[in-house]
């Protein structure tokens, strides 16, 4: 078996996890995954992220975030109430002021040299002995980790450490479901309790074993989580609506892949759409590997891994 580059596919080769981790479909949902862009704090996140939506035509959201990812949604819910329907948080936090703390050096990140970003993220996560499924999603991301940029790295280390905290939302604590894992993560237990003390009455998922990467560790569970979520928010799978969907919102291959995604300068809520330059890659797909964690109503899912911290976000047009 040969990798992308001609080689021998090895562990974190996104060859080798689809040779060894099976394709599942989902009748009537959509998967979609992106790299979110060079961000250099929360604001951009949420401008960057806004101009995205608005370029697919996409109106409400709903959104699962794991760790970072977690944060960043309720960030973006916290400032876009209108258009985010329901939330799925995983291993997430509510401040980022214990890593600020832990990351004094954090001023000096656009410096750092890509080996020394690299060596501080991996060292987040736990060493083996690992379940066999567990120890090939943390293989996979360390692959994933090895293959961004220095600026890639230093804005996602920025985003984890840029002093913050999420206020409060006006989405019901019934629209949110909090899916932790039990074994361990990179998250401390005491910031994952903030996050259940915040939404008391949010409805709760927990996963015995599955480590950083539940996503990637337990997809069948994850999955199935994920769609008594969007049914229990009043969201049924549509099979008849699940067509290809390219960057202008209509029809297309249920398998486009896109490079150059336009964002609007000037984000307006009909979806209107003026010329932008903060396009990352897209990847269009009916269905998807188990590490295509999300499932969206009628339309969309948008996966980001952002290094070792994983973002994943749930869009419906």
């Amino acid at each position: 078996m040969t990798g992308l580059g001609g080689g021998a596919a090895a562990p974190g080769d996104y060859v080798y996890f689809k040779s060894v981790v099976p394709l599942h479909k989902i009748s009537g949902y959509r998967v979609i995954s992106i790299d979110v862009p060079q961000v250099w704090n929360h604001h951009e996140w949420i401008h960057s992220f806004e101009k995205f939506l608005d370029s697919m035509n996409i109106h409400h959201v709903h959104i699962c975030g794991t760790s970072l990812g977690g944060f960043l949604a309720q960030i973006f819910a916290q400032y876009r109430p209108r258009r985010v329907k329901s939330l799925v948080l995983s291993n997430t936090f509510l401040e980022t002021h214990k890593f600020a703390a832990a990351m004094p050096w954090s001023p000096l990140v656009s410096w750092t040299p890509s080996f020394l970003l690299k060596r501080y993220l991996l060292t987040g996560i736990r060493d083996g002995p690992h379940e066999p499924f567990i120890a090939d999603s943390v293989d996979f991301v360390v692959g994933q980790v090895e293959t961004l940029s220095r600026e890639d790295l230093s804005s996602r280390l920025i985003l984890n450490v840029n002093v913050a905290s999420v206020g409060s939302l006006s989405l019901p604590d019934s629209f949110i479901t909090i899916m932790d894992t039990n074994d361990y993560s990179a998250v401390p237990r005491q910031l994952k309790d903030q996050v259940n003390e915040r939404y008391s009455s949010a409805k709760r998922a927990v996963l015995r074993t599955g480590g950083d990467f539940p996503f990637l560790s337990r997809p069948d569970e994850v999955n199935l989580y994920l769609q008594l979520h969007l049914r229990r928010v009043g969201v049924e799978p549509r099979p008849d609506l699940v067509q290809g969907f390219t960057r202008d919102g209509s029809s297309g291959s249920s398998n486009d892949h896109e490079d150059g995604n336009s964002f609007d300068d000037h984000p307006k809520d009909d979806g209107d759409r003026s010329s932008g330059s903060d396009g990352r890659k897209t990847e269009h797909s009916e269905s998807g590997p188990p590490n295509s964690d999300g499932l969206v109503p009628t339309s969309i899912v948008l996966g980001m891994v952002s290094s070792a911290l994983h973002v994943s976000l749930c869009a419906c047009s």
